[in-house]
Protein backbone atom coordinates (compact mmCIF):
# COMPACT_ATOMS: atom_id res chain seq x y z
CA UNK A 1 0.00 0.00 0.00
CA UNK A 2 2.74 2.24 0.73
CA UNK A 3 4.51 2.01 -2.47
CA UNK A 4 1.73 2.17 -4.19
CA UNK A 5 0.82 5.67 -2.47
CA UNK A 6 4.11 7.27 -2.97
CA UNK A 7 4.63 5.94 -6.43
CA UNK A 8 1.30 7.46 -7.81
CA UNK A 9 1.69 10.49 -5.49
CA UNK A 10 5.27 11.27 -7.43
CA UNK A 11 4.04 10.15 -10.78
CA UNK A 12 6.88 7.94 -10.75
CA UNK A 13 7.00 4.79 -13.74
CA UNK A 14 7.50 2.31 -11.71
CA UNK A 15 8.25 1.18 -8.09
CA UNK A 16 11.07 -1.65 -7.78
CA UNK A 17 11.37 -3.66 -4.67
CA UNK A 18 14.65 -3.77 -3.64
CA UNK A 19 15.47 -7.52 -1.21
CA UNK A 20 18.97 -7.30 0.20
CA UNK A 21 21.03 -10.15 0.34
CA UNK A 22 22.52 -9.46 4.16
CA UNK A 23 21.93 -5.83 5.26
CA UNK A 24 25.24 -4.48 7.59
CA UNK A 25 22.61 -3.29 10.22
CA UNK A 26 20.84 -6.47 11.40
CA UNK A 27 21.61 -9.72 13.62
CA UNK A 28 21.55 -12.12 11.11
CA UNK A 29 20.42 -15.12 13.48
CA UNK A 30 16.69 -15.46 12.72
CA UNK A 31 16.82 -14.20 8.98
CA UNK A 32 14.68 -15.71 6.35
CA UNK A 33 17.00 -17.26 3.48
CA UNK A 34 17.21 -14.34 0.43
CA UNK A 35 15.54 -16.71 -1.67
CA UNK A 36 12.43 -17.22 0.70
CA UNK A 37 12.17 -13.75 0.75
CA UNK A 38 12.25 -12.96 -3.11
CA UNK A 39 9.30 -15.73 -3.87
CA UNK A 40 7.45 -13.86 -0.66
CA UNK A 41 7.96 -10.43 -2.65
CA UNK A 42 7.15 -11.87 -6.13
CA UNK A 43 4.05 -13.84 -4.63
CA UNK A 44 2.75 -10.15 -3.01
CA UNK A 45 3.69 -8.17 -6.56
CA UNK A 46 2.76 -10.44 -8.52
CA UNK A 47 -0.76 -8.47 -9.83
CA UNK A 48 0.57 -5.53 -9.62
CA UNK A 49 2.20 -3.99 -13.06
CA UNK A 50 3.16 -0.63 -11.57
CA UNK A 51 5.36 -2.99 -9.04
CA UNK A 52 8.63 -4.79 -10.01
CA UNK A 53 11.66 -6.55 -8.07
CA UNK A 54 15.11 -5.45 -8.70
CA UNK A 55 17.18 -8.13 -8.17
CA UNK A 56 20.67 -5.92 -7.77
CA UNK A 57 21.59 -6.89 -3.79
CA UNK A 58 20.78 -10.57 -4.28
CA UNK A 59 22.51 -11.18 -7.31
CA UNK A 60 25.91 -9.27 -6.14
CA UNK A 61 25.85 -11.15 -2.61
CA UNK A 62 27.11 -10.52 0.58
CA UNK A 63 26.19 -7.36 2.66
CA UNK A 64 24.18 -4.92 1.10
CA UNK A 65 25.28 -1.30 0.85
CA UNK A 66 22.48 0.94 -0.92
CA UNK A 67 25.64 3.48 -2.26
CA UNK A 68 26.93 0.33 -4.37
CA UNK A 69 23.49 -0.74 -4.99
CA UNK A 70 22.24 2.55 -6.55
CA UNK A 71 25.97 3.10 -7.86
CA UNK A 72 25.47 0.27 -10.12
CA UNK A 73 21.93 0.82 -11.10
CA UNK A 74 23.02 4.24 -12.18
CA UNK A 75 25.97 2.31 -14.46
CA UNK A 76 23.13 0.54 -16.13
CA UNK A 77 20.61 3.16 -16.37
CA UNK A 78 22.45 6.44 -16.46
CA UNK A 79 19.49 8.32 -17.59
CA UNK A 80 17.22 6.96 -14.65
CA UNK A 81 16.58 9.04 -11.73
CA UNK A 82 16.08 7.11 -8.66
CA UNK A 83 14.34 7.38 -5.63
CA UNK A 84 14.84 5.30 -2.47
CA UNK A 85 11.40 5.18 -0.08
CA UNK A 86 12.45 4.92 3.07
CA UNK A 87 10.41 5.01 6.45
CA UNK A 88 10.47 8.38 8.30
CA UNK A 89 11.72 6.47 11.04
CA UNK A 90 14.67 5.67 8.94
CA UNK A 91 15.69 9.18 8.23
CA UNK A 92 17.37 9.48 11.62
CA UNK A 93 19.56 7.02 10.43
CA UNK A 94 20.90 8.52 7.23
CA UNK A 95 23.94 9.83 8.18
CA UNK A 96 25.07 6.04 9.46
CA UNK A 97 24.64 5.08 6.13
CA UNK A 98 27.48 3.96 3.79
CA UNK A 99 28.84 6.77 1.57
CA UNK A 100 25.83 9.14 2.49
CA UNK A 101 27.30 12.13 0.97
CA UNK A 102 28.04 10.41 -2.23
CA UNK A 103 24.46 8.84 -2.18
CA UNK A 104 23.01 11.34 -1.67
CA UNK A 105 24.04 12.94 -4.76
CA UNK A 106 22.75 10.08 -6.68
CA UNK A 107 19.34 9.40 -5.31
CA UNK A 108 16.54 11.03 -4.39
CA UNK A 109 15.22 9.96 -0.68
CA UNK A 110 11.56 10.18 -0.67
CA UNK A 111 10.62 9.70 3.59
CA UNK A 112 7.20 8.57 4.93
CA UNK A 113 5.88 10.56 6.92
CA UNK A 114 5.19 8.13 10.08
CA UNK A 115 3.57 9.01 13.84
CA UNK A 116 6.45 9.43 16.41
CA UNK A 117 9.33 10.32 13.96
CA UNK A 118 10.73 13.40 13.78
CA UNK A 119 10.19 13.39 9.96
CA UNK A 120 12.82 16.37 10.03
CA UNK A 121 16.40 15.29 7.90
CA UNK A 122 19.96 16.60 7.44
CA UNK A 123 19.99 15.79 4.09
CA UNK A 124 17.61 15.87 1.22
CA UNK A 125 14.23 14.09 1.27
CA UNK A 126 11.32 14.46 -0.24
CA UNK A 127 8.43 14.02 2.51
CA UNK A 128 5.12 12.00 1.67
CA UNK A 129 2.26 11.31 3.58
CA UNK A 130 0.52 7.80 2.99
CA UNK A 131 -2.69 6.17 4.84
CA UNK A 132 -1.35 4.84 8.12
CA UNK A 133 -1.48 0.99 8.28
CA UNK A 134 -0.35 -0.36 11.44
CA UNK A 135 1.25 -3.37 10.47
CA UNK A 136 4.48 -4.12 10.33
CA UNK A 137 6.70 -7.13 9.83
CA UNK A 138 7.74 -7.70 13.16
CA UNK A 139 4.04 -7.92 14.06
CA UNK A 140 3.55 -10.56 11.34
CA UNK A 141 6.69 -12.48 12.53
CA UNK A 142 5.22 -12.84 16.14
CA UNK A 143 1.25 -13.27 14.57
CA UNK A 144 2.38 -16.34 12.63
CA UNK A 145 4.76 -17.65 15.55
CA UNK A 146 1.81 -17.00 18.30
CA UNK A 147 -0.41 -19.01 15.94
CA UNK A 148 -2.74 -16.21 15.14
CA UNK A 149 -3.73 -15.28 11.46
CA UNK A 150 -2.59 -12.43 9.23
CA UNK A 151 -5.19 -12.67 6.78
CA UNK A 152 -5.94 -9.45 5.07
CA UNK A 153 -2.39 -8.40 6.56
CA UNK A 154 -0.27 -9.86 3.54
CA UNK A 155 -1.95 -11.68 0.11
CA UNK A 156 -3.49 -14.49 0.44
CA UNK A 157 -0.53 -16.37 -1.43
CA UNK A 158 2.19 -15.20 0.84
CA UNK A 159 0.35 -16.36 3.77
CA UNK A 160 0.35 -19.87 2.21
CA UNK A 161 3.39 -19.70 1.24
CA UNK A 162 4.36 -18.64 4.47
CA UNK A 163 2.99 -21.82 5.80
CA UNK A 164 3.60 -23.79 3.53
CA UNK A 165 7.41 -23.30 4.07
CA UNK A 166 6.93 -23.26 8.05
CA UNK A 167 8.73 -19.73 8.12
CA UNK A 168 8.58 -17.72 11.49
CA UNK A 169 7.46 -20.75 13.65
CA UNK A 170 10.40 -20.79 15.85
Amino acid sequence: MVAEQVGRTLSLDKVSFLPDMQPPHRDHKGTIAADLRVDMLKLAVADNPFFDIEMEEINRGGVSYTYDTIKALKERHPDTDYYFIIGGDMVDYLPTWNKIDQLVEMVNFVGVRRKGAKNEAQYPVIWVDVPTVAISSSDIRARVKSGQSIRYMVPRAVEDYIKEHQLYID
